[in-house]
C-alpha cells in the first residue's frame, strides 16, 4: 500500500458512516481545490438568482393544462398531485449543477426532488478543510440544513392538524449504502424523535378496514410496528420511480396509492410533491422559450438573470443544427449522466454515457458547454479531470457546495472533490 493511499484510508476511516469508496472504487478525494472567497460568493449569488427563476416558474406550471404537462415529460399518473403545494417552499433540499469559470456561471440542471451529495458537502468537506488547514466555505450551513428540515416537518404536521406525539419516519432503500447513510445523517442531524426504516418495511393501506361498519384501521402508511406514519422523509426515492412501483403479489400500484394519501392529507412527505414539478429538465426549455419571447411573466431583471445563467434549451435539436452549434441530448428525468449524449456542431454524436436507463424518456436538447478541467490527486497518482459544482438551494436560499470531478459527462463514477479557501 503506497503512503498516500494509507493516509487517505486512515483519514476517511475516522469519519463515521461515510462511503469514501463506492463499489470498491475511490470516491472521496484526499485532496482539496482552493477557491477564492470571490468565486464562492459568485456561485452563491448565481444560485440565489437561478433558484428564484425556477421557483417562480413553478407557479406557472401549476396553471398549465394536462397536455402541456405531458409535453414537458410529466407522466399522466403524476398530474393529480404535482400541482399540490403542501409547504411554503417548492423544495426543502434542492441542488443546482453549475459550470463555473472565471468568466461565467451556467446552470446545467436542478435536482429539486431527491438530490444526493448532501453529507459530502455539509459535513465531510469541513473535515477535509481542517486536515488541510484551510477555511471551510460551507461552515455554518449544516445548521441551515437542520433548521430547514425541522421547519418542513413541523409545517407538515401543522398543516395536518397534528399535535402531541407524531410518527416521523426517515426511509431509504437500505441496500444502497449511500442512500441509507445519507438518510441516517439527516435523521440524526435534526435531533427529532423519529425512526429509520427501509421502504420494504412500510405497509400501505389505501382504504380503511371496517368492522360492523366502523373503522378499525384508517387508511394510511404504517410502520413495521403497525403505527400510522404522519411524516415520511424520502430523500432518495424519486417520484418518477415511485409512481410505477407495484406490490409484487397484488400488482397494485402502491406508489400511486402513496401519493393519493398525500393528496388526501393522510400522509405528509418531504421533499414535498411540488419538488417534482421542477424535476423535469424540460422546464429549462420552457424558461428559455419565454425568455426568447421576452415574455412579461419575467421581469427585466429576471430576463437578465436567465440570459446570464441559463443555456439555450429546447425540446428538439433544430436550432442547434441550423446554427451549427454543438449540443447535449438529455432525458427529461435522467440522473447521474445516465443516457446523456453529446453532439458536435455538425450533428454527429461525439460522446455518450454507456447506460441507457432513460432512453424512452422525453429528450431535452441543451447548448453544449465545455466543463473546466483541473488536476486531482488519487490513490493511483495525479489525474486530469473535468469538474462541475453542485450548490444546494435550501428552503429557497443558496447553501453548501462541492465539486464532482470526472469526465465531460458527470456520472455516478465521478469523484467528490472538497473545496476550501
Amino acid at each position: 500500500m503506497n503512503k498516500f493511499r494509507e493516509d487517505r484510508q486512515q483519514f476517511f476511516s475516522q469519519i463515521k458512516d461515510f462511503w469514501h469508496d463506492i463499489y470498491g472504487m475511490e470516491y472521496a478525494l484526499f485532496d482539496i481545490k482552493k477557491e477564492s472567497a470571490e468565486t464562492i460568493q459568485k456561485i452563491r449569488q448565481a444560485t440565489d438568482e437561478i433558484g428564484h427563476i425556477f421557483y417562480k416558474s413553478a407557479a406557472l406550471l401549476r396553471m398549465v393544462d394536462d397536455d402541456t404537462l405531458l409535453g414537458l415529460g410529466f407522466p399522466t399518473e403524476t398530474h393529480s398531485f404535482i400541482r399540490l403545494q403542501t409547504l411554503p417552499v417548492e423544495s426543502v433540499i434542492a441542488r443546482l449543477d453549475l459550470v463555473v469559470t472565471e468568466e461565467q456561471v451556467k446552470v446545467l440542471e436542478i435536482n429539486a426532488d431527491t438530490p444526493t451529495f448532501i453529507k459530502e458537502t455539509f459535513f465531510v468537506n469541513g473535515k477535509v478543510c481542517k486536515q488541510f488547514e484551510m477555511e471551510n466555505p460551507n461552515d455554518g450551513y449544516e445548521d441551515q440544513l437542520k433548521q430547514a428540515i425541522l421547519k418542513a416537518v413541523t409545517s407538515s404536521l401543522h398543516s395536518r392538524g397534528r399535535n402531541g406525539a407524531n410518527n416521523i419516519v426517515f426511509a431509504a432503500h437500505s441496500e444502497h449504502e449511500e442512500d441509507k447513510l445519507t438518510t441516517m445523517y439527516l435523521k440524526e442531524l435534526t435531533g427529532l424523535k423519529s425512526q429509520y426504516m427501509d421502504f420494504q418495511q412500510l405497509q400501505l393501506l389505501d382504504k380503511p378496514i371496517l368492522e360492523n361498519e366502523e373503522v378499525v384501521l384508517p387508511q394510511g402508511l404504517y410502520d413495521i410496528y403497525g403505527e400510522k406514519i404522519d411524516v415520511l422523509y424520502r430523500q432518495t426515492y424519486p417520484i418518477e420511480h415511485l409512481i410505477y412501483d407495484e406490490d409484487p403479489l397484488t400488482k397494485e400500484k402502491v406508489g400511486q396509492s402513496l401519493m393519493k394519501l398525500v393528496k388526501q392529507q393522510d400522509l405528509a412527505i418531504v421533499n414535498p410533491p411540488s419538488a417534482f414539478l421542477l424535476q423535469s429538465k424540460a422546464i429549462m426549455a420552457l424558461i428559455w422559450g419565454l425568455h426568447e419571447e421576452q415574455h412579461s411573466f419575467y421581469t427585466r431583471e429576471e430576463h437578465n438573470a436567465i440570459h446570464k445563467y441559463f443555456l439555450p434549451t429546447y425540446l428538439d435539436p433544430d436550432v442547434f443544427l441550423q446554427q451549427g452549434q454543438s449540443f447535449v441530448k438529455k432525458p427529461a428525468f435522467g440522473r447521474e449522466g445516465d443516457t446523456v449524449e453529446i453532439f458536435s456542431n455538425t450533428g454527429k454524436k461525439i460522446a455518450e454515457d454507456i447506460h441507457k436507463t432513460y432512453k424512452d424518456e422525453l429528450p431535452v436538447y441543451q447548448q453544449f458547454i465545455e466543463l473546466p478541467q483541473t488536476t486531482i490527486q488519487t490513490e493511483r497518482g495525479t489525474k486530469r479531470v473535468h469538474y462541475m459544482y453542485g450548490c444546494f438551494y435550501i428552503n429557497g436560499k443558496a447553501s453548501a457546495m462541492g465539486i464532482r470531478a470526472g469526465g465531460q459527462i458527470t456520472d455516478n463514477e465521478s469523484y467528490f472533490l472538497p473545496i476550501g479557501y
